[in-house]
């Protein structure tokens, strides 16, 4: 058995779909946090379509669904909007929230440094 295979991700060139735990983890994701929105991104050679799930602070978490309308549903089930990122882009307090993370990874790189 190759070492892909062995951790879930199949042979290489295979198309990665959806599995059960990718909804379930959008579902707890959006229970937890306020504000969320869903943008669903196209398929792609490597990825099959996936769900960008983002918070109102900026925070965000992506994974695979079972197509754009698979897409719909469960924005339609968990109540939140749905947009496709190809026709309104991503939102700016995503790129934000991952400018402030890299300013505190910096921060914290700098004073493991100096200990």
């Amino acid at each position: 058995m190759g070492l892909l295979r062995r951790f879930g991700r199949g042979r290489p060139g295979t198309l990665r779909r959806a599995r059960s735990a990718d909804e379930e983890h959008l579902r707890s994701w959006a229970a937890a946090r306020a504000g969320v929105e869903a943008f669903v991104e196209p398929r792609t050679t490597v990825t099959d379509t996936t769900m960008l799930l983002v918070a109102a602070d900026g925070e965000w978490t992506r994974r695979r669904v079972s197509g754009p309308d698979g897409a719909r549903r469960l924005a339609r089930s968990l109540r939140i909007p749905v947009y496709d990122v190809q026709l309104v882009g991503y939102p700016q307090r995503m790129r934000d929230h991952d400018a402030r993370q890299r300013v505190l990874r910096d921060r914290q790189r700098r004073r493991d440094l100096g200990a």
